[in-house]
């Protein structure tokens, strides 16, 4: 297994400022003097623009303008994705077609060099399948989650899962980014089936979101819920990681979202810039993506934390 293993048990009031992270990829990235960016583009329509320039973007960092030293349209770049399904009661009429259209989403998205892994949650956040490329143990793992079943438990980490009640979904988004993705290199991104509704968790939402930027991980939720969800909750975790949430309130929905999850994974533009801001101060940095068409808008990620130190 690749969890890392944390000694102390810290407090919940020192993850937001606190927490320092063993050379997260993002802030190595930034040491090396090269930001990564992995954007969507769409036009007017919603649809997917593809074959677009270096010359078509334009990259700002705390409202100043920064030059892009590295441009590549992406199909094939290996991707990191861990799925995470929600198996509190809220989901319990959903869960089994959750989880094969998950099953059927990993056979579609995974290719050479991909890794791909399973965790739930609902009173616990449990590790059902470690990072693999192996889909018949990523299928069995799917189809061990059930409903409020708890079990085996993601076994290092800095929040205690045990006895908690409700559905810790933000424990879940920040074990994942934390404890997984963290030493994890190249494209990384989140996938949960949720409706975005917590009422256990040790950790707040900006912890999640903010260990998620750290972690240079992506979020992407399947928002599953006859009424919507927590769409203000789910939109916050995406907008600010550079992902999407795709409301879902039946099967067809499901699919569908499947479909356009795949079609923004497999149609990235990657861009590459160094800062001007050459300040090791740890402060975040407020990352804007401009398109010089009035037609496309451009999706990324809102921001990355600098390092600190010489």
């Amino acid at each position: 297994m690749r969890i890392r293993a944390i000694i102390a048990i810290l407090c919940v009031t020192s993850l937001a400022g606190s927490i320092v992270y063993a050379a997260p990829p993002g802030q190595i990235r930034v040491q090396v003097n090269v930001v990564n960016l992995y954007a969507t583009v769409r036009d007017k329509h919603r649809a997917i623009v593809t074959g677009l320039k270096q010359d078509d973007f334009q990259v700002l960092e705390d409202g100043q303008p920064q030059e892009i030293t590295n441009f590549a349209e992406e199909f094939n770049l290996p991707l990191t994705i861990g799925l995470l399904l929600d198996t509190s009661g809220s989901e319990y009429f959903m869960l089994s077609a959750e989880k094969s259209s998950a099953s059927h989403f990993l056979a579609r998205i995974l290719r050479k060099g991909d890794l791909a892994m399973v965790m739930s949650f609902d009173l616990d956040v449990d590790l059902l399948a470690d990072f693999t490329d192996d889909r018949a143990r990523l299928d069995r793992a799917i189809n061990r989650a059930e409903i409020n079943v708890g079990g085996g438990g993601i076994v290092s980490g800095p929040i205690p899962q045990r006895g908690a009640l409700g559905t810790n979904f933000y424990d879940a988004v920040y074990l994942a980014a934390h404890d997984k993705l963290a030493d994890e290199a190249g494209r990384k991104a989140i996938v949960i089936l949720t409706d975005a509704e917590d009422n256990g968790s040790k950790v707040k939402l900006q912890d999640a979101i903010e260990t998620a930027q750290r972690t240079d991980t992506v979020i992407y939720i399947l928002l599953v819920s006859a009424d919507g969800g927590d769409q203000m909750t789910a939109k916050r975790l995406t907008d600010e990681t550079g992902g999407h949430t795709f409301v879902v309130r039946n099967d067809k929905d499901l699919n569908q979202a499947f479909d356009q999850l795949f079609e923004e994974l497999r149609n990235q533009y990657a861009i590459g810039y160094t800062p001007s801001n050459k300040a090791r101060d740890g402060g975040f940095r407020k990352i804007k993506l401009e398109m010089k068409s009035k037609e496309y808008t451009g999706v990324t990620r809102r921001g990355y934390y600098a390092p600190r130190g010489n």
